[in-house]
C-alpha cells in the first residue's frame, strides 16, 4: 500500500514491497529482486564481493574493504556514496536509483560487490572466476532487533506488522533474503571449499584492528600502522553514522524520523527487546537449528 510518511519532498508517498520466493527464498517483488540478469551476471577474477545477511555490517565491511583496496581513505571515498563504490546486485531500477548489475558493467576492474543473496543464489561466475568472498555475520538475536527498525524506516521494505509478529516472521524465515540461519550456515559451509572470508560482526565491534589486519592480506595488501590507523578512524561507527557518504540520509524513502539508517552498532541490543518468553522461546529454536552446525556467536559482549 502506499504510505504518507510525514515528511517533506519526494517522501510523502512511498509503495511498500510484497516478497516472492526465489527457490524457497523470500525476496521483494520491485526492489530489491532476483532475476537472469543477476544469475547471469559476469563476474571477473579480480571482483570482491561483500556478502552479509541483512543488518549484519554490510556498510561497515564495505567501507573496510574499499579503504584496503584503495590503500587508504581516498578522496573518492570521502565524497563518494558507499552504495555506488560498491554496487548492490539485487538492486533494481527505480525512480531513485538504477539496477546494481548495470552499474557493475559500467564499473572498471577491480570492482567491489555488495550482496545479501544466500549461497545458492550467488551468480555462478563468482565461484567459476574464484573471486574473493567476505561474508560478514551477526548474531541473530541483534540481526533481529536492527532489521525490525530497517523495516520501519525503509518505507519500501515490506510491513512489519507488531514486534511480536515480525518476532516470529524473522524466526520461520518468511522475511526477505530468507532464514538467518540458512543464510549464515550455509556461507559457512563453503568458506573453506571457495576464496571466502568469514568475519564476525562482533569483532569487528570489539577489535577492529584485528579484523582490518586479516582482511588486508586476503586482498593481497599490507599497510604499516599510519594506514590502519587511519582506516580505524575512518571506519569507526560514529564516524560512519555521521557521514552522509555511509549514512544513506539522502535516500527519499528512509524515514529517518523512525530510526538512523546506522543506529547503534553494538553487541547485546537485543535485551532490550526480547521479552523473558521470546528469549525463551528464540533460544529453542536456535538450539534447533544450529545443532548440527560448528558455527558459533556470541550476543553479548
Amino acid at each position: 500500500m502506499a504510505e504518507d510518511c510525514g515528511i517533506p519532498g519526494s517522501l510523502l508517498k512511498v509503495e511498500r514491497q510484497t516478497l516472492y520466493e526465489v527457490d524457497g527464498v523470500p525476496m521483494m517483488r520491485r526492489f530489491f529482486e532476483y532475476n537472469e540478469k543477476i544469475r547471469n551476471f559476469e563476474a571477473k577474477p579480480d571482483d570482491v564481493l561483500v556478502a552479509t545477511y541483512p543488518k549484519a555490517g554490510t556498510t561497515w565491511m564495505i567501507e573496510i574493504v574499499d579503504c584496503i583496496l584503495s590503500g587508504g581513505v581516498t578522496d573518492k571515498i570521502r565524497n563518494q556514496p558507499s552504495g555506488t563504490r560498491a554496487p548492490f546486485i539485487e538492486l533494481c531500477k527505480s525512480s531513485h536509483s538504477y539496477p546494481g548489475v548495470d552499474i557493475l558493467d559500467a564499473t572498471p576492474s577491480p570492482r567491489l560487490v555488495n550482496t545479501h543473496l544466500p549461497v545458492k543464489l550467488v551468480p555462478p561466475s563468482f565461484w567459476e572466476s574464484n573471486c574473493r568472498i567476505i561474508y560478514v555475520a551477526r548474531n541473530a538475536k541483534d540481526v533481529l532487533v536492527s532489521y525490525y527498525f530497517f523495516h520501519k524506516l525503509n518505507l519500501r521494505m515490506p510491513e512489519t506488522g507488531s514486534w511480536e509478529e515480525f518476532f516470529e516472521s524473522y524466526l520461520s524465515g518468511k522475511v526477505a533474503w530468507g532464514s538467518w540461519f540458512d543464510h549464515v550456515t550455509t556461507w559457512w559451509d563453503i568458506r573453506q571449499r571457495q576464496q571466502v572470508l568469514y568475519i564476525f560482526y562482533e569483532d569487528i565491534v570489539q577489535d577492529p584492528q584485528r579484523v582490518i589486519e586479516r582482511v588486508s592480506p586476503f586482498l593481497g595488501r599490507t599497510f604499516g600502522r599510519t594506514v590502519i590507523d587511519e582506516i580505524m578512524k575512518h571506519t569507526a561507527f560514529s564516524n560512519m553514522k555521521d557521514n552522509p557518504m555511509t549514512n544513506f540520509s539522502n535516500l527519499p524513502w528512509f524515514n529517518l524520523k523512525v530510526s538512523p539508517f546506522m543506529r547503534k552498532g553494538k553487541v547485546g541490543d537485543w535485551k532490550n527487546h526480547f521479552t523473558v518468553a521470546q528469549n525463551e522461546r528464540f533460544e529453542k529454536e536456535y538450539q534447533r537449528r544450529m545443532a548440527k552446525t560448528s558455527l558459533r556467536f556470541t550476543d553479548d559482549l
